[in-house]
């Protein structure tokens, strides 16, 4: 096992992520490995709430900026990418800090990735003629033929999650619960776990709303619009579905108003933080943080010595 650790820094939107970040990052003398599905789009700052060029050069970030909104990051790619910076950092000494909110991206990385086919078009493609001529319920009873297991987890009229486990199978020949069985081989360095977050829930709230109004007055709208104007993005696309951005594309496509686009907003940013804390709550050899505690950096330094 390396001797260096690797610090998770997880915890819900609008938490101070950021900010203790920066702060163990001139403790450390490292660098911050984003864990955010968003952050890795380029031309999408505001809406984000990428750190800013004063921020970057105090804690420089890796896996931000790294892909157009018109392209797809799986978590199978961040594992990859995540690994990779991991092993240049502790080459360099260095402990990664790994900060964000994409609680998957950290349990894909903690315990490994199953070796589940790529998407494959054709079959997609197939699987949707299908289900047009039968419905989804009729593609669901398939799947319980061939892989009850997972079936039993998923909705008949859960059209996407029927479809991908439907595609493994033609793919591979082989059941989607079979293949999730067999996964990468355990890190090779400790891992200490630490997340941060208000004992209150509407302290959260509060913060998540001043946020979103912040990053109206920084120009969010011009933001999108930007996007919204190029020929090669739609809103089913993971990019623009990222919170905010959804909202903020049917706001400039004259679906809803302003105030309906703010109160949905920040309505799915709570929602989301709901969901983020849900997986945190459930999860192993974790050290809860206060937002704001100036205590926090020692104790994750104590925790490390």
């Amino acid at each position: 096992m390396s001797s260096l650790p690797v610090v998770f820094l997880m915890g819900p939107t609008a938490s101070g992520k950021t900010d203790l970040a920066i702060d163990l990052c001139e403790h450390f003398d490292t660098e911050v490995i984003s864990v955010d599905s968003a952050l890795v789009y380029k031309d999408m700052d505001i809406g984000t709430a990428k750190p800013n060029a004063q921020e970057l050069a105090r804690a420089p970030h890796r896996l931000i900026d790294i892909i157009d909104p018109a392209e797809s990051y799986s978590m199978a790619d961040f594992r990859a990418d995540a690994l990779k910076h991991i092993k240049e950092l502790h080459q360099q000494g260095k402990v990664p800090l790994l900060v964000g909110g994409t609680m998957m991206y950290f349990k894909g990385l903690l315990e490994g990735l199953s070796p589940l086919p790529e998407a494959d078009e054709a079959v997609r493609a197939q699987l949707e003629l299908e289900a047009n001529e039968l419905g989804w319920p009729a593609l669901h009873k398939q799947l319980k033929e061939i892989d009850p297991d997972a079936a039993a987890k998923i909705n008949e009229n859960d059209s996407q999650r029927i479809n991908r486990a439907l595609e493994v199978y033609r793919i591979s020949g082989k059941p989607m619960t079979q293949l999730q069985q067999t996964k990468a081989p355990a890190l090779d360095f400790p891992v200490f776990q630490f997340a941060i977050a208000p004992s209150d829930r509407a302290v959260l709230h509060q913060r998540i709303e001043k946020r979103f109004k912040i990053m109206l007055q920084q120009g969010f709208e011009k933001e999108v619009l930007s996007l919204y104007q190029r020929n090669d993005l739609h809103p089913d696309l993971p990019s623009i579905r990222c919170v905010g951005y959804r909202q903020m594309w049917d706001y400039i496509a004259g679906e809803i108003g302003y105030d309906e686009m703010v109160f949905r907003g920040v309505a799915a940013t709570r929602q989301l933080a709901k969901r983020q804390l849900t997986w945190l709550r459930g999860w192993d050899n974790l050290t809860w943080l206060e937002s704001g505690d100036k205590q926090n950096l020692q104790r994750i330094v104590s925790s490390l010595s």
